[in-house]
């Protein structure tokens, strides 16, 4: 199979007075798998749909391969879609299930019985679920059942493969399995994937890019890499990352003073602005001793996550969240001193919410 490249452009969606999709522009190559990331509402399915042709969009176009697709039927797209609830028909057997997008269209197609049983079985053994294909939905595990909504979506050698949070229902350990094995498929077909999810983990595991979406726009398309360590939006910042980015609010004149820390600033920088927001992973802040330290706080509580430690940190009255794998002994109001890496820091509009960039090291001299 090889994938189709995929272009939409100025897509709006409304739905009365709410606008699902808000001026959407992206471009998917052919072969790339891209995860549409964001919370429930923001406009990540209506997306998906639209490029299925499930929904009109009010305003833009969608291109498959170069061609308009954007007044085209659903069947005439060349594009297969795998839901969340799996949408296996429940009469059927595993085998008729995969077979049915084939044998609607088989002469359309010009299939014979036999070119069906061998595309089925094909595909079945690429999942491993061909010991399953006399059995019916209702006999096998949620992992199987994914499997199988898998192997009908794929039968059809579609040019772009649509997938609407396809692995929420599954157990956690099913989940990462067939997570794993989703990844390897689709780098062996070649088939180019949109995704969508509002788990993080799966998006940035899965992705070749991601697109982080919010109130039906997106905020910013990049690598796993781009998005986590130099998000673009403070939305990126905080919904991206487990526990989020800490943003320190800190007032800005001839210095910079944050919570608990205040330092000089040269020359122009961050001129015209009274107030910014700085960005830091919770894995980038590290927990010393008082010579060490940029400045102090009192433990609130310690979250042990098995082979890390999530240390919650107040400064002032602002809640910082520290990361570790050490074994830290602390207890509820102990005081600490904290060290953050400096080079890892990113500035923020809290007018725009826009990202300002990375802070020059310089800035972090002591007032």
């Amino acid at each position: 199979m090889r994938g189709a490249s995929l272009k939409l452009w100025g897509i709006t969606k409304r739905f009365r007075n709410v606008v699902a999709v808000d001026n959407l522009n992206l471009e998917v190559d052919r072969g790339e798998f891209i995860v549409l990331l964001g919370p429930s509402g923001c406009g990540k399915t209506t997306t998906l749909r639209i490029i299925a042709g499930l929904e009109t969009p009010d305003e833009g176009r969608v291109y498959i391969d170069g061609v308009d697709v954007t007044d085209l039927e659903p069947g005439e797209r060349d594009v297969a879609m795998v839901f969340q609830d799996y949408a296996l028909y429940p009469h059927m057997t595993v085998y008729e299930n995969i077979a049915f997008p084939l044998v609607v269209r088989a002469s359309k197609l010009r299939l014979t019985k036999k070119d069906i049983e061998e595309r089925v079985l094909r595909v079945a053994k690429m999942l491993r679920i061909d010991d399953l294909l006399d059995r019916k939905p209702t006999q096998l595990s949620g992992g199987q059942q994914q499997r199988v909504a898998l192997a009908r979506a794929l039968v059809r050698e579609p040019k772009i493969w649509l997938m609407d949070e396809p692995l929420s229902n599954l157990d956690a350990l099913v989940r990462l399995q067939v997570r794993a094995e989703l990844k390897k498929l689709q780098k062996d077909l070649g088939i180019t994937t949109v995704y969508v999810t509002h788990d993080q983990v799966e998006a940035l595991s899965l992705a070749d890019r991601v697109a982080v979406m919010n109130k039906g726009r997106i905020l910013q398309v990049g690598s796993p890499s781009e998005v986590y360590d130099d998000p673009k939006h403070i939305f990126v910042a905080t919904f991206v990352g487990i526990p989020p980015m800490n943003l320190l609010e800190c007032r800005v004149s001839d210095v910079i003073e944050c919570p608990g820390f205040k330092r000089k600033l040269p020359g122009e920088y961050f001129k015209g602005l009274s107030k910014l927001y700085i960005g830091i992973r919770p894995e980038h802040i590290e927990i010393v001793s008082k010579e060490e330290g940029d400045f102090e706080g009192v433990v609130y509580v310690v979250e042990p996550l098995g082979s890390e430690y999530i240390v919650n940190v107040l400064v002032d009255s602002t809640l910082i969240k520290v990361k570790t794998a050490k074994e830290l002994t602390l207890h509820s109001g102990e005081k600490v001193y904290l060290k953050i890496d400096w080079r890892k820091a990113i500035a923020f509009d809290p007018a725009t919410e826009l990202s300002l960039g990375k802070i020059p090291i310089t800035v972090y001299s002591q007032s």
